[in-house]
Formats: structure tokens, sequence, C-alpha cells
């Protein structure tokens, strides 16, 4: 018995000791290392934002812009030899994929309380930051707006709209959103003849955004009088070139992004990145990243304050209920499919 006590102490003491130097460990994150960020949230000036408003907080960080797809690949090929620290703005694909690979490690922030459980992994690997509409926009001064993707497999749309490329995450989930309407069970990849009649029309009658064009500028001047895009970059665009666009409101709904952000398997800063990302996540941060571009913030206390536009554009949308575990196992076929068949 004697012995069995000075077991159960030691074991006590040995486990105070730990948590002791984990805490210590915590408190002592090293802020003079450079918190590596692979993201596609880098775009209308949203890197520099983010280095600069990091550094008054004493993190430094260096980011690496990417498409959704492309973080994953780039995690995937550099597996053996990891670079990246933090992910930041993927969306739950890509996560699942990346998890699959084992590229992401398990964590918890101290903001959860504010977020919708149900957006949260249930394994505790990404947790979300920011829910983003995706949206067809058009001309104010358009006559002919359409009131669903599907419509524009009509040929007089052709040669009118603009679609991002299937490798980011835009491009993809609206195509997602859309084949995946026309599941079969027997049909090629899961997918119905009249769905790939469908996506073969909607990939092919676009306008495809190259490298540097200036999508929305061509919306603008009517160009190609549509275009496929976030509606954080939609809000933004509306405030930096006084411009309204017209945004489609299909019926079914638009597809709702949830951006996450998670921790790399293989960083050797991971107490650093979780004291990074419990300030990047916290309801003060996110209410200042949507007040400057837009987002709308998964947590409940920065939601609240948004500003006006943002609950404009949100009361008028409802989110397409789709079927992410059907998507995710198969998009990767569909988006091969369509970029050898489709894609003009």
């Amino acid at each position: 018995m004697k012995m069995k006590k000075m077991f159960v102490a030691l074991l006590t003491g040995a486990t105070v000791i730990s948590m002791s130097a984990a805490l210590v460990c915590a408190e002592e994150a090293d802020k003079s290392e450079t918190i590596v960020i692979y993201t596609n949230n880098d775009s209308d000036g949203r890197d520099e934002w983010l280095i600069n408003r990091a550094a008054e907080e004493g993190f430094h960080v260096e980011v690496v812009g990417l498409g959704a797809s492309a973080i994953t690949e780039r995690m995937i090929a550099e597996k053996n030899n990891p670079l990246c620290d933090v992910v930041f703005g993927a969306n739950n694909i890509e996560y699942e994929k990346m998890k699959a690979s084992g590229l992401l490690q398990t964590w918890e922030p101290d903001w959860t309380d504010g977020v919708d459980q149900s957006l949260i992994d249930a394994e505790g690997y990404y947790y979300p930051v920011t829910t983003t509409p995706l949206l067809l926009i058009g001309n104010a001064d358009y006559e002919d707006m359409p009131s669903d993707w599907t419509d524009l497999t009509d040929d007089k749309y052709a040669g009118l709209y603009q679609l991002h490329g299937l490798s980011g995450g835009t491009g993809k989930t609206v195509y997602a959103s859309i084949i995946s309407r026309y599941p079969d069970p027997d049909g090629e990849l899961g997918i119905s003849d009249e769905g790939w009649e469908i996506a073969a029309k909607f990939l092919g009658n676009a306008h495809n955004i190259a490298e540097g064009e200036d999508s929305i500028g061509e919306v603008i001047d009517g160009t190609y009088p549509m275009d496929e895009h976030w509606a954080s970059g939609v809000l933004t665009e509306q405030k930096e070139r006084d411009y309204k666009f017209q945004i489609m409101v299909p019926e079914i709904g638009v597809p709702y992004v949830v951006e996450s952000v998670a921790i790399a398997e293989g960083t050797t800063k991971y107490d650093l990145c979780v004291e990074f990302l419990n300030w990047l996540g916290s309801a003060e941060i996110q209410l200042e990243w949507s007040n400057n571009f837009g987002t709308i913030p998964c947590q409940e206390e920065a939601l609240a304050n948004v500003s006006a536009d943002i609950s404009e554009l949100m009361s008028m949308l409802t989110p397409q209920n789709l079927d992410w575990e059907f998507i995710a196992e198969n998009v990767d076929a569909w988006v091969e499919k369509a970029e050898l068949e489709f894609v003009q």
C-alpha cells in the first residue's frame, strides 16, 4: 500500500512538473521566430495588413500566397521537409485532404465559445474564422442578369461571364455546387448525364480569368458584364471603386465556404503558432479583418458588429445546402474531367 501511495505521489508530482513546464513553454514562446503562413487570403492588401498588424503585437510573419488547392499540393510535396507553420483560409475540402495526408496537428484555440460548434472540426485539427458566400456579380446596367448559375448554360450568355480557375477554392466550389445537384450512383463519377451536359455548357460558355487580369474592371466597363467572385472581395471592390454591383440570388441559395486556421505538422514553433492563432482568431482581430476586407466572421461577437454593407448583403443571401462529404470524395475527379474536356 505504501509503495502504491508513493507511486501515485511521484506520478502526481511528475504531472505537476510536466504541466508547469508546458505552461512555462507556452509563456516563453519566442516571438522573434518567423511564422510562415500558407494562405489563399493574400489578395487586396490582406498580406500586407496581416504582416503589419501582427508586427504590432510582436509577431513576425511571412505570408506565402497560394490557391486553396495549391496549399495542399505544396504541403504534400514538402511533407518530408515542412516549411509551413500555419494554414489560414483554406476550406473544409482542402483541410480534410491535409488531415488524411498527415499534414496537420491538433490544437485548441481560446475563442471557440464564440463560434458555431457545428463548424469546428470534431477531431480538433482546424477551426473556422470566416464564412464566405460565393457570388455571381453583374454590371449595374446589365439587363439580363440570370437567376441561377445553371441559366448560364444558355448560349445567349456565351462569352459574357468570367470564371476563376478550378484549381482555386472559388472556382472549384462553385463548380462543385452546380454539378453535385445531379447525383447518379450509376453515372460517370457519380453524376448523371444531365449533370455533365450542364457542366460542359457552364464551363464552355465562360471566359476564364487570366493571371493579372482585372476581372472586376472588366465587369464595370462591360467587357465581361458578369464575374464569379467571393463576397468579401465584392464588398471591398464596391467600396474602393465606388460602384454597386448587381448580385445574383438563386432560389436554391449560394455556396458558402467556411475558412479556417490550422497548425502544420512538423512545425518547430507549436506554442508560438497557438499564441498567434489565439490572437488572429479572436473577436477583436476578426472584426478588424472584417472592417478592412469585408469578411464575415464566425465569431458571434465580431459578427454582431460588422459594417452595414455586410449586414445588407447577408440579409439577401441564404446558404445552399451542399453534401460536402459527397463533394470531398469526388471533386478532384470532377475537376480533372472538366479541365480535360470542358474548359476552353
